[in-house]
């Protein structure tokens, strides 16, 4: 897990609970970064017939993630955290694998993005169990949000592979 810096705050979570929660954040915060950099990624270099409509739902996708950064990195603040939140902090820490250089053709973009958002939509199922377990109830809702937004752009993407 990502390291934590603590500071002082009057929130009445649990300093052992907080304690947990931050890197748990903290390692979110690294992977949805690296998932919006990988679909911005996949937005500017995707080529094949379907170029234009991909190109405008990986746009879509990168926008929704970005939001969620924000407010992972808010929430591990609000804890008394430190969000560590920069693109090289977020590509030392990131979980997900690297985004293939190789890879434009626009099934092949599709899948590997569907890989990912795979991938972090489960990581933001076990942080819902792990804020859960913790009796915080405030994160659980966020990785709840997180989750069902997750769950719906895999849909996208893998709409694109069925059939």
């Amino acid at each position: 897990m990502v390291s934590t810096t603590e500071f002082v705050t009057r929130n009445d979570l649990a300093q052992r609970v907080r304690g947990t929660l931050i890197p748990m954040l903290n390692q979110q915060l690294a992977d949805a970064f690296d998932l919006y950099s990988q679909t911005k990624q996949a937005h500017w270099n995707v080529k094949g017939m379907n170029f234009i409509q991909l190109h405008e739902l990986f746009d879509s996708l990168a926008e929704s993630v970005l939001g969620y950064v924000d407010m992972i990195a808010e929430r591990a603040t609000a804890l008394g955290g430190y969000a560590r939140g920069t693109a090289r902090m977020a590509a030392a820490n990131s979980t997900l694998e690297d985004f293939p250089e190789t890879i434009v053709q626009d099934k092949q973009v599709v899948e590997v993005l569907a890989e990912r958002y795979a991938q972090f939509g489960a990581s933001t199922r076990a942080a819902i169990e792990t804020a859960l377990e913790y009796e915080d109830q405030d994160t659980a809702d966020l990785m709840i949000e997180i989750s069902r937004e997750m769950d719906k752009h895999l849909w996208f993407l893998e709409a694109h592979l069925q059939g």
